[in-house]
């Protein structure tokens, strides 16, 4: 054993040179060469690739035929050994879970924040993965996913229907990594699966002429009150208002941000508010609880999404703050002249087509500044039903 001298090997001739019990070195007339390991096992002579001279020193050489030759004593077959353990890296990397991230990681750019809130990677990792994780996903069916997704088809219609579009993304990007899937399993799934009980309602609103006298109810300038009172006279969503910052209120215009918009990442731009003189009242009062910069702050961090809910549950209303945003719709409809282009621009909402839209540049700021005073005046005027009784 040990024949070869790790300084010459580079230096010797084209030819079979022995370094001993079986490792050879084979060098070829460019001066390139391989090492071999040659062996027998259970009455079978065979001979074993171990790696070029160029990238495994003679060192390492030995030190994987001395491997070797433990398992042979063992009565192991070192290529049957090595066989199988690449095998099961490949099966393991086709694993449907490792495909899910790994689709999941290809897909983070067009997510907000890169996904971090969890939403898009959930369905599967709480409906799909947990029974059909360990599973190769090209040996997985439409009746595999059927079986998964059935528990929750009709009682969670809509997260299913989100583990069914997941999937297919996943699906796709085996068969981009040329793992051969079939495209259509859940397509065929889904037609198994059948039409949904379930329908789907819209989040419960308050009819536009209460909202006065709920506005009224919430005077006190708590931090949750003043969320709340900002997100009815503006009409945005939860996410921004919650995140409101300092920085972004200029005067009587507030700017949110791209990327708390609701929308993909990088295909979202920030969007101007008009306040009107009550919302900047909202906002003056909202600055005195300001911590770090962020206006509505409860303990340590910015109120939850549910804060504001859990404020309407203990009064016994069905509607949740979102609705309000369809109680500000119904009131441009019912009481306004407002175009429908700028009433939909009113709730941030994409309207008219790409080819409309890239030749519109105006977001109706003054026109919206307009609207949102009239609706501010109408949530702090007491309906004629509570000033009857005051």
């Amino acid at each position: 054993m040990h024949k070869l001298n790790a300084f010459a090997v580079k230096s010797l001739r084209a030819g079979k040179h022995e370094d001993g019990a079986g490792l050879r070195l084979v060098k070829r007339e460019d001066g390139s060469g391989r090492w071999v390991f040659r062996y027998t096992c259970h009455g079978r002579r065979r001979e074993m690739g171990l790696g070029s001279l160029q990238t495994v020193s003679l060192k390492q050489a030995r030190e994987k035929a001395a491997e070797y030759r433990a398992m042979i004593a063992n009565e192991v077959d070192p290529i049957n050994a090595r066989d199988r353990l690449r095998a099961e890296r490949k099966h393991d990397h086709n694993l449907l879970t490792a495909v899910a991230h790994d689709a999941f990681d290809s897909h983070k750019a067009s997510l907000k924040r890169d996904g971090a809130a969890g939403r898009w990677f959930s369905p599967l990792e709480l409906h799909v993965l947990p029974k059909l994780g360990k599973t190769p996903i090209a040996e997985i069916t439409q009746r595999d996913i059927r079986d998964a997704l059935q528990p929750i088809w009709h009682e969670k219609a809509s997260t299913a229907m989100k583990a069914v579009d997941r999937l297919n993304i996943v699906f796709r990007h085996a068969a981009a990594l040329g793992i051969d899937v079939d495209l259509q399993a859940v397509a065929k799934a889904k037609a198994l699966l059948g039409k949904q009980r379930h329908r789907v309602e819209a989040i419960p609103s308050m009819p536009w002429a209460e909202v006065p006298d709920f506005y009224r109810s919430v005077a006190e300038p708590s931090v949750s009150n003043l969320a709340l009172r900002l997100l009815i006279l503006t009409g945005m969503r939860s996410h921004p208002v919650r995140f409101a910052h300092v920085d972004e209120f200029d005067g009587d215009t507030w700017i949110v941000p791209a990327e708390k918009m609701k929308g993909p990442a990088g295909a979202t731009e920030s969007f101007r508010v008009p306040l009107s003189p009550e919302a900047q009242e909202v906002v003056r009062l909202a600055r005195m609880h300001e911590r770090d910069g962020y206006l509505f702050v409860a303990r340590r961090s910015v109120i939850s999404d549910a804060t504001m809910s859990r404020l309407m549950e203990r009064r016994g209303l069905q509607a949740r703050p979102h609705g309000f945003r369809a109680s500000l719709r119904t009131w441009l409809a019912e009481c306004t002249d407002a175009p429908h282009e700028v009433a939909e621009t009113m709730l941030a909402h994409v309207n008219g087509s790409k080819v409309v839209r890239a030749y519109r540049r105006t977001d109706y700021l003054e026109q919206r500044r307009t609207l949102l005073e009239r609706w501010a005046n109408h949530c702090v005027t007491p309906s004629l039903t509570s000033s009857g009784t005051d």
